[in-house]
């Protein structure tokens, strides 16, 4: 257990393995005064293939008074937007205000909603899409097009090499890159890696750069920040709040881990039950209301 902030907790993620091969799924919980529960997330990699997400997130909030469910939100939706907008807040306390290429590495589920969050906060003139496969680069490019979006295929290198800001959203359990190819100024967001042996980042760019996260414990031990070694992360609650300093330089290197943390995904869930109540006339499978299924 532990402390973040004055009056939340954070408890350490539960991670699991399903019956299909790479299939997982975790339980993160927090607590506060007013908002109490967990969030279940899975990854099933065989849904591809039926053309439906492989993740999936369902939010379970508990009364604070008596322990009783409250409601179960079926948040696959809300939390890739909850996801994103971690994101678009890390991008826009640390990268640099004239910021305008964007290197997303990843062509899932995801990844389209982060392209979309990073360019409510920057202008962004491109976006380069890169991807293992080229049939799939060039359908999610085409998405991206398809909603104004300014969006081309390339490589790693060349991603590296011209953007401003680079985000990674993939299952990588690896590099995707190497350090010498990203430029002074640039900013990263790892939004991958949330179990241990995933990794998207090559640890070489660690000693030349500054390293934020959401949650230190977590990091280091799920998060990108599980392969530093021994460095200084700081918290982008802290950056936020203005106990801590954000980008120093406009050729300071800086990079944000987001692992997840469930007090967001908790407040998300609790604002989202707010705005979609149950039919008084109760709830079936038939009716569909927001505590048993997504409506986003």
């Amino acid at each position: 257990m532990a402390a973040i902030g004055d009056q939340a907790e954070l408890f350490p993620v539960v991670n699991a393995s399903g019956p299909q091969a790479g299939s997982v799924f975790s339980l993160k919980s927090a607590s506060t005064p007013s908002l109490v529960g967990w969030k279940t997330g899975s990854y099933w990699p065989g849904n591809q293939a039926k053309n439906i997400p492989c993740h999936g997130s369902t939010v379970f909030l508990l009364s604070p008074e008596t322990g009783e469910l409250v409601a179960a939100v079926a948040a696959t939706k809300v939390n890739a937007y909850r996801t994103a907008a971690a994101d678009a807040v890390a991008v826009d306390y640390l990268a640099r205000k004239n910021a305008s290429v964007l290197t997303v590495f990843g062509t899932g589920h995801q990844a389209e909603y982060e392209v979309l969050a990073v360019a409510q906060v920057r202008n962004l003139s491109r976006v380069i899409v890169v991807g293992r496969s080229e049939n799939k680069v060039q359908k999610f490019t085409e998405k991206l097009i398809k909603q104004g979006v300014n969006a081309e295929a390339g490589s790693a290198r060349e991603g590296c090499e011209q953007a401003d800001i680079i985000v990674t959203a993939t299952t990588a359990t690896e590099p995707l890159f190497q350090a010498d190819w990203v430029q002074p100024g640039t900013h990263i967001s790892a939004m991958g890696a949330d179990k241990a042996g995933k990794q998207e980042l090559p640890v070489e760019l660690y000693a030349n750069a500054a390293l934020f996260c959401d949650y230190q414990p977590q990091s280091e031990v799920i998060g990108e920040f599980q392969h530093a070694g021994n460095v200084h992360l700081t918290e982008m609650g802290k950056v936020i709040t203005g106990q801590a300093t954000g980008r120093n330089s406009d050729d300071a290197i800086t990079i944000f881990d987001s692992s997840g943390i469930a007090i967001q995904d908790l407040f998300v869930a609790e604002k989202y039950w707010q705005k979609h109540p149950p039919d008084p006339r109760g709830c079936s499978v038939k009716d569909q209301c927001s505590c048993t299924t997504d409506r986003l």
